[in-house]
């Protein structure tokens, strides 16, 4: 099997060196078997991600060394679409996820939600230990007729039935979630109307023939669904390596917010291969720092160098 991976940053600000790690990672997992490696742009919040952003991520990771491969796209199994897009920015692609929960309709499993952020959280819901609340279903057995005293746009959840996903992750090994136990019923498009991350994502992995991902650690609980989508719409799920997340001497995680650690700030006083010398030794590909290119690095790397821990950046 031919791979491709990808790298699909969000444009909301400068890219940190959590971002970057994730993008090589990425890029030397797909290059170390032969593979491509795609860029996908989720710009889907236009007002947060800027088109100066998007410039600046491109910047960044020329800057360091990452080139592109062209993505070839399929057509799904089970969803007609008349054109596929082949945009690399998600602000762009709308039509298309617009077939997509038309397929979703018309099985019956997409149904409008008119509850707040405040109400969501004010409800007794179950919560699961990292604090994600599970939705009741509140919205799911309204009548018509209380659907239209509702004053408030609906955002539109996707019913998930009561069964097991089971997947074998690159870095954490086994996973399983029962989706109505642990996930609950979901959201694909906010009352604003734009499409959300689980809907986008999957559709974007599936047509441009995605078939691994690397991401942090704390995107995980995003996996079973993503897959049972994929198999709905008739895609081969990737395989998924949650990595790892990297972390600031001081122990805090990495933010856009936090200026000091980001590339704006870095590539005013470190070449590339340095940042790519430190960034393979912090996540166990080298025994020692040193400049190194991203060449250099495909022909050592292996995933089973990377400890399935927390990433202590040293002191730069």
């Amino acid at each position: 099997m031919h791979i491709v991976g990808r790298f699909a940053p969000s444009p909301s600000g400068r890219m940190h060196l959590g971002n970057i790690l994730c993008a090589m990672l990425g890029y030397l997992s797909a290059k170390s078997k032969g593979g491509d490696y795609i860029l996908r742009i989720e710009d889907l919040d236009t007002l947060r991600c800027t088109k100066d952003n998007c410039k600046q991520v491109l910047d960044d990771l020329n800057w360091f060394g990452i080139n592109f491969d062209d993505i070839n796209f399929v057509k799904p199994k089970n969803v007609n679409i008349s054109n596929i897009n082949n945009s690399i920015y998600q602000s762009e692609r709308t039509e298309i996820y617009k077939c997509f929960e038309r397929f979703l309709k018309e099985k019956g499993l997409v149904y409008p939600c008119f509850c707040s952020r405040a109400e969501l959280h004010a409800v007794s819901a179950p919560h699961l230990s990292d604090g994600r609340l599970i939705y009741t279903g509140t919205c799911k057995n309204l009548t018509e007729q209380e659907r239209k005293q509702k004053k408030r746009k609906p955002a539109m959840r996707l019913a998930v039935p009561d069964i097991k996903i089971s997947f074998v992750d690159g870095c954490i090994g086994e996973c399983t979630e029962n989706l109505k136990l642990e996930c609950g019923d979901f959201i694909i498009k906010r009352s604003d109307g734009i499409f959300a991350y689980q809907l986008a994502v999957t559709v974007d992995d599936g047509l441009m023939g995605v078939t691994e991902v690397v991401r942090g650690h704390d995107l995980i609980s995003s996996t079973a669904r993503q897959i049972w989508l994929h198999e709905l719409f008739g895609f081969k799920p990737p395989k998924f390596y949650h990595m790892p997340l990297l972390v600031a001497p001081d122990g805090r995680r990495l933010s856009k917010r936090d200026k000091d650690l980001d590339l704006g700030v870095i590539r005013q006083y470190m070449k590339p291969q340095k940042l790519i010398g430190i960034l393979a030794y912090t996540c166990g590909l080298i025994e020692n720092k040193e400049d190194i290119s991203l060449d250099e690095l495909i022909k050592i790397f292996s995933w089973d160098k990377i400890p399935n821990r927390d990433l202590i950046l040293p002191e730069l």
